[in-house]
């Protein structure tokens, strides 16, 4: 493809061209990591490709772009060459931080093999949006590749936007194509848990209008007499934006000629100003209504896995995740592995869906979400969400795996480094302070090492940063916290956060005047 076909490519012509694309993967898969063959060329497009809706919850979208330059680490390998493409340009000490974290290669020989490529437009839009619109800038990317057969995207998330910069760069990406969606969203994803028997919530999903979210509520509380509390979600919403729960006590009985009026009035009240444009959204996308599902104890895991060009399922992790915001939903960060309790269970459920996805041609990363609850006995487990994309625990783990080169094994839920011990984590995106916008990234550098926080590859342990440009921006950034047992991890990220908020308090005091 010339450099002029490439901005007037037909949508027939770039689903046919993509599907030939994508066809490339499995001819060098198994060859993709060997340092003795040709060399190969990887893109990141860390593009936030969400709807406006969702990208008007963040402030920015460069720091989540700045999330997986943990991939730096793929230049572990001497043969590979990494683009990274971003919104707004990237910190040279940032760059540096990441290159120093290489084990076992020479900074300056990985840093030859860097591409860092930016638009200069840091508007609340996706990168690969902003890519599309500068043709010259997409036809610069495709000069930088070596062997067209040997590269590939890794994204964040594909919609046709990437399909199409995929055609235009005449490679293909490492992730799901995008006519499979529709499994992903929240109506799709309990098709597939029906269909493959893995358990998951009571309730109802293809909701179109909130006529039938009342209609929905009311047949669950026919079915379920006790039901305290039910989730209403939209079906694309993202990491708990798009979900609301709905408390049903002080309702009339299931099935008194009042209780619709009653359930409508129920959820403009809960919904009212703490969901501003919810219930457009609902009845834009559609959606589902479930129970709530409850206990003496409820946990919220996940369990991630690769489905790769070969059609083979890689169970990669499990994790507890870390859930707040206004309800209570919204992703706040991770603690790996999962409770052992029930990691092994959900790795076995999310395996069912991995291997169906694998039948239907999805490639790329996967996870399943679910609610784990215990009243009495066994923990229960039921899925509740499949993401077709990259996520909020996938910058962690791949953090702990680049740099322990160790490996998770499913069967027992537990990560096992070369040297023999167990690994864990706690990392989280949101370590905030309106006062750590007083810091930049080299305070923090500085703070991190005078402290003995950082990194240490002979031990293993340690915390690796990330979101950094984040901090003199929006008082924000992320960090993963590795160490040999969880209490260790759980002890380092508080150490952290104490010690951030102990420098931040100095900086802030009142100096002497001299005069």
């Amino acid at each position: 493809m010339s450099s002029n076909e490439g901005t007037k490519v037909e949508d027939s012509e770039i689903l046919t061209r993509f599907e030939q694309l994508q066809r490339k993967l499995a001819s060098f898969w198994g060859s993709a990591d060997d340092p003795t063959r040709p060399p190969q060329t990887i893109f990141v497009v860390p593009s936030i490709s969400y709807p406006k809706s969702v990208l008007a919850m963040l402030h920015s979208v460069q720091q989540y772009e700045e999330r997986f330059l943990i991939l730096f680490m793929l230049l572990r390998n001497p043969r590979t060459r990494l683009v990274y493409v971003t919104s707004e340009q990237i910190l040279p000490n940032v760059v540096d931080y990441y290159l120093h974290l290489l084990p076992g290669v020479i900074s300056s020989h990985a840093r030859q093999r860097l591409f860092l490529v930016s638009t200069m437009d840091g508007t609340l839009r996706p990168l690969t949006e902003k890519l599309l619109e500068r043709p010259r800038l997409v036809d610069s990317l495709r000069r930088l590749i070596i062997d067209p057969d040997r590269a590939y995207i890794i994204p964040f998330n594909t919609t046709s936007m990437e399909r199409e910069l995929a055609v235009r760069l005449g490679i293909p990406i490492l992730g799901a194509d995008p006519k499979f969606i529709p499994l992903g969203t929240k109506s799709g994803c309990r098709r597939l848990f029906a269909e493959e028997g893995v358990p998951h919530p009571a309730g109802f999903e293809d909701l179109a209008a909130w006529g039938d979210v009342v209609s929905a509520i009311s047949k669950l509380r026919a079915e379920k007499p006790d039901l305290a509390k039910v989730l209403v979600k939209t079906n694309a919403g993202v990491s708990g934006w798009g979900n609301a729960p709905i408390t049903l006590a002080g309702l009339p009985p299931p099935g008194d000629p009042g209780e619709s009026v009653s359930l409508e009035r129920a959820l403009r009240d809960q919904i009212g100003d703490k969901y501003p444009g919810f219930e457009a959204q609902f009845i834009k996308e559609g959606g589902i209504v479930e129970e709530l599902v409850s206990g003496d104890r409820v946990r919220s895991p996940s369990a991630q896995m690769l489905i790769d060009p070969l059609g083979g399922v890689q169970m990669l992790s499990t994790h507890d995740q870390l859930l707040g915001g206004p309800a209570g939903q919204v992703y706040q960060g991770c603690q790996f592995p999962a409770d052992p309790a029930y990691a092994v269970q959900i790795t076995e459920e999310a395996a069912k869906i991995g291997r169906r996805l694998a039948r239907e041609g999805v490639v790329g990363r996967a996870a399943i979400d679910f609610v784990c609850v215990r009243t009495s006995g066994d923990w229960k487990t039921y899925a509740i969400e499949l993401n077709l994309r990259q996520g909020g625990t996938t910058h962690p783990f791949l953090t702990l795996q680049f740099l322990t080169d160790g490996r998770y094994i499913p069967e027992q839920g537990v990560f096992i480094a070369p040297n023999g011990r167990r690994k864990f984590f706690v990392a989280s995106d949101h370590v905030e302070s309106p006062r750590y916008r007083g810091f930049t990234p080299d305070d923090l550098f500085d703070i991190v090492v005078r402290n003995r926080l950082h990194f240490d590859h002979a031990a293993q342990t340690g915390v690796v940063f990330h979101m950094v440009s984040a901090l003199p921006e929006i008082g924000q950034t992320g960090l993963t916290a590795v160490a040999d047992s969880a209490q260790e991890a759980q002890w380092m990220y508080d150490t952290v956060i104490r010690v951030l908020d102990a420098e931040a308090q100095d900086a802030f005091e009142e100096r002497p005047s001299f005069g």
